[in-house]
């Protein structure tokens, strides 16, 4: 989900988060996507609140997107499970953050493929490695994934080359399986990217990811899927396509939508978090995922400053907030809330997830699903 660059459990998971398990979610049999569909049960609005989003799966102990970091995820219990969706060659949607496989699979170790690294631009940043788009979904399947950042969380890299590369449809039967076993709707939040920087490839992700929404039920308005994006106009297509419920995804408040650049639309992020900017995303959308930034600003030292009005703002147009992301390392923490001089070593995430917590999100996305999960609970009393 985040925008751009950005172990096992013995040491970190909170182990008290496995007994919520209760607030997982998944998807059943065709005759209970029926009766979703024709009964109304099963809106986004009936989440619990806080939802607690399972960034990539449970990325802080699993390498990401992997159907075991899915799993891991809602195993603690997380209300939602994210998958980030890019083409291979021949038109398959798999999940990875990115495109370019360099650094989450094993590429660069397989000298068949040795010939396939290249140098891209993608969304105007110029990148070296390996592409998805370059690969068949059955020469991808032929790599496994690793930890993206093992320099931060050396204990995920015990799982390198456990997984493959799961397809969204393989992520779609597991959940329906999943939710049939525990009989609940397992949420998925799904993510188109880089969208125009694909279309323009002949490989636009909206149709495709319409049409397996529409196979697997998940294309009503109460289906258990959110479906986000960094560019407002993905968010769009698929509201002509399918009436899943749909979400914008912010960055800084500085920067501009790539497919805003591409149309020389002048907007920016911080014209979008405007009141009528706001308007505008609550014509084609249900909510929206800004940056933690964008809710409560930091300073240059790091430190939390003044909560901003964007979730006064954002619910006065009838918009939900889901902001990303919290992890439980002190690098990715707020200043106020890291603990000790070991970037990697955990600090405070629970007084952290109470101070956004206040603000009035409706959810976040998280790498600790199990820190989350006990925080929200703390925090509902």
């Amino acid at each position: 989900m985040t925008q751009g660059a950005d172990g096992s459990p013995g040491r970190r998971t909170v182990l008290g988060a496995a007994v919520l398990g209760t607030a997982a979610l998944g998807l059943g049999s065709t005759a209970a996507r029926a009766d979703e569909r024709d009964s109304g049960h099963g809106s986004y609005r009936d989440l619990p609140s806080p939802t607690v989003i399972a960034h990539r799966g449970a990325s802080g102990y699993r390498p990401e997107h992997t159907l075991g970091s899915y799993q891991l995820a809602l195993d603690m219990g997380a209300h939602v499970i994210e998958q980030d969706l890019v083409p291979t060659k021949d038109g398959h949607l798999v999940c990875r953050h990115e495109n370019d496989i360099t650094g989450t699979t094993d590429v660069a170790a397989h000298p068949e493929f040795a010939s396939r690294k290249t140098t891209k631009s993608i969304d105007g940043v110029s990148l070296t490695g390996w592409f998805t788009e370059d690969f068949t979904l059955a020469e991808l399947k032929t790599l496994r994934a690793k930890e993206r950042i093992p320099a931060n969380r050396q204990e995920n890299t015990l799982y390198d080359g456990r997984w493959a590369i799961p397809t969204f449809e393989e992520v779609l039967r597991w959940a329906e399986k999943e939710g049939h076993r525990r009989g609940r709707p397992v949420w998925l939040h799904v993510e188109t990217k880089h969208p125009t920087y694909f279309r323009g490839l002949g490989l636009g992700l909206e149709e495709r990811l319409a049409r397996l929404l529409r196979r697997y039920g998940r294309d009503r308005r109460n289906s258990p899927v959110f479906l986000q994006s960094f560019e407002p106009s993905s968010i769009q297509r698929l509201a002509g396509l399918v009436d899943s419920p749909r979400v914008v995804l912010l960055s800084a408040a500085n920067t501009r939508p790539w497919d805003f650049v591409q149309a020389g639309d002048p907007r920016t992020v911080a014209d979008l978090v405007k009141p009528e900017g706001l308007k505008w995303i609550a014509s084609y959308a249900q909510g929206i995922g800004p940056t933690l930034d964008l809710i409560i600003p930091r300073d240059a030292n790091g430190k939390l400053g003044t909560q901003t009005t964007l979730v006064r703002d954002a619910h006065a147009k009838g918009l939900i907030l889901h902001p990303y992301t919290m992890r439980n390392e002190n690098t990715f923490l707020p200043a106020d809330f890291r603990r000790g001089t070991d970037p990697n070593a955990y600090g405070d995430a629970f007084g952290a997830f109470k101070v956004y917590f206040e603000t009035g999100i409706d959810g976040i996305f998280t790498d600790n699903s199990d820190t989350g999960l006990l925080a929200a609970a703390d925090f509902r009393g």
